[in-house]
């Protein structure tokens, strides 16, 4: 993989949990129905408790008011980000904002997997403490380089950790994806000359 993600950055604290990141009466909306699969995106972070939104300043908005989409490309966040319920709304809410990759310290096990399986976003850790050091709204580039990624802010270059096996999962776009490129599921077969069944109604 080698890829370069620029934009700003949206900095958020310590166990970020799945009902901060989609609140549940949200949760009604259908994502197979594509106006309301956006809709997700618009009520991404609104849980977030005011104080803690957007540090160190911790009072700006993810998304501006009226806005479709967040103006952020990156959300960076301290310890246990996705924790809380299995939701897999709440990856698919940040992405639908416009967020391309989260970075943190480590995440709840299945918002990781959440993210990487349906393809929603690129969840990368940090080797030290970002949220201590970047402030929202820097404009950074992500670089993808063969699994091994990196944050440069300027001059400053922070070291990610390796992306690992979770590599050609990104690659492919999701897990069904990989499934289908590694022969592990096979696609459907052409049934469109098929003679029907002589006792189909």
């Amino acid at each position: 993989m080698d890829k370069t993600i620029k934009g700003r950055i949206y900095c958020l604290g310590d166990n970020i949990d799945t009902d901060q990141i989609i609140p549940a009466q949200y949760l009604n909306l259908n994502p197979a129905i594509e106006e309301e699969r956006r809709a997700f995106g618009r009520y991404a972070f609104s849980g977030v408790p005011e104080g803690q939104r957007g540090l160190p300043d911790g009072n700006i908005p993810f998304i501006a008011n009226g806005a479709p989409r967040s103006g952020y490309a990156v959300v960076v966040a301290g310890k246990n980000f996705g924790c809380g319920s299995s939701r897999e709304h709440a990856p698919l809410a940040v992405q639908m904002a416009g967020v391309k990759i989260v970075i943190a310290e480590f995440y709840a096990r299945i918002f990781f997997r959440n993210c990487v399986n349906g393809g929603y976003l690129i969840p990368l850790e940090s080797a030290e403490r970002l949220v201590d050091v970047l402030k929202t709204g820097d404009e950074v580039e992500v670089e993808l380089r063969g699994g091994r990624p990196r944050l440069v802010r300027g001059r400053q270059e922070f070291a990610l950790k390796p992306i690992g096996d979770i590599l050609p999962i990104i690659e492919a776009g999701n897990v069904f994806e990989y499934a289908r490129r590694s022969g592990m599921i096979t696609k459907k077969p052409d049934t469109s000359n098929q003679k029907p069944d002589r006792f189909q109604k």
